[in-house]
């Protein structure tokens, strides 16, 4: 599967809490969300680069399945 093109910040948060994590707080662009010991940052851009996309999802331990399952 190919990486979404046009995912943004806002949309990214969304799918990542329908996937267990919790917010911690957003720093500027920047929103920090755990779950257990997994920490992800999420820029909040519009749209996120799909390289910085793959990294979040490596980040968070989640598939791209299961991420764009979640959208």
């Amino acid at each position: 599967m190919k990486t979404p093109r046009d995912i943004h910040g806002g949309e990214a948060v969304k799918a990542l809490r329908r996937l267990g994590f919790e917010s911690l707080r957003q720093t500027g662009s920047h929103h920090v969300m755990r779950k257990e010991e997994r920490t992800v940052v999420v820029p909040m851009h519009k749209p996120i680069k799909p390289g910085t996309l793959r990294g979040l999802l490596e980040q968070a331990g989640v598939s791209l399945e299961d991420f764009v399952g979640a959208l």
